[in-house]
């Protein structure tokens, strides 16, 4: 049986709840699909829907979870027939084992001190010594300045999904060689990435988690990405976003302070996916 919630919807419950995720998100997403239409690029909020594999129309298809009945709901794919309406099916056993591995990240994840003083150099360790990521915004302090902050703070990345887009130049002076492998030996509650990552958590778990959730993760994400753009060495001036310049002690303290922020509302989050993935993870297929 799927996961129990015992939570029954009527109809004017779940369709103003779907309502609300709906316009929800055509908020977020309405400038990407309009830049999508003209083929303009954005270095911020692209990243969301091309490093990320969730794309507009499935973050705004709305589920509510595991266990929960809508009541007088059309019976139709994914939802199976309830004798109050429809319900989801029990979670695939891929979903499962998905599942099994989310938990286990996002608890070991929760038990370590967050991290502060990576100064979000991920970005500049990916243009080290000649390299781009984003060839059509230049960077402020130029290569030679770009590569000076490099070697003079250092690098102590943890995530290894920024980790393996650094250069080979700077991929020797990270104090840490994350792997796939080893991701959860590593992942620590200050790196903005793995915040970032709550969100794809929430969604590779869908449509078992409810979509307030995976959209509550979404919000996060964007919101971090913005950090993550303004920290990096590229000159964003002309979309508004004022840098933070992690190059000089204030950007640093700065950084640290928002970062320390985030990771605090990561915390909640995490433990909600956390909580919903082990669930998930110990039901019964039957």
């Amino acid at each position: 049986m799927a996961a129990p919630s015992g939570e029954v919807l009527d109809v004017g419950t779940w369709l103003a709840r779907r309502a609300a995720h709906e316009a929800r998100v055509d908020a977020w997403t309405a400038g990407h699909r309009e830049r999508a239409g003209r083929g303009q690029r954005h270095p911020v909020e692209d990243f969301l829907f091309t490093y990320y594999s969730y794309r507009p129309g499935r973050l705004r298809r709305w589920s509510p979870g595991a266990g929960v009945v809508l009541r007088d709901h059309p019976v139709a794919p994914p939802l199976v027939a309830h004798p109050a309406g429809a319900v989801l099916p029990p979670p695939t056993e891929r979903t499962r084992r998905t599942a099994g591995f989310v938990a286990d990240l996002l608890a070991r994840t929760a038990d370590r001190p967050a991290q502060l003083g990576c100064f979000g150099l991920h970005e500049w360790a990916m243009t080290y010594r000649g390299e781009r990521r984003h060839e059509d915004w230049p960077l402020r302090l130029g290569q030679d300045g770009t590569d000076a902050v490099v070697d003079d703070l250092g690098l102590r990345c943890s995530h290894h999904d920024a980790f393996r887009f650094f250069t080979p130049s700077a991929r020797p002076l990270n104090v840490l060689q994350p792997t796939r492998e080893g991701q959860a030996d590593l992942e620590q509650p200050g790196c903005l990435h793995a915040n970032m990552d709550l969100y794809k958590w929430a969604y590779k778990l869908a449509p078992w988690v409810p979509s307030e959730l995976v959209a509550d993760c979404f919000d996060l994400a964007r919101r971090v990405r913005v950090l993550d753009m303004q920290a990096s060495p590229y000159d964003l001036s002309e979309l508004g976003l004022q840098a933070v310049p992690v190059e000089t002690p204030q950007g640093r303290a700065e950084y640290a302070e928002r970062q320390a922020a985030f990771a605090a509302e990561a915390a909640l989050l995490r433990e909600r996916v956390r909580r919903l993935a082990d669930a998930l993870a110990r039901t019964c297929s039957c």
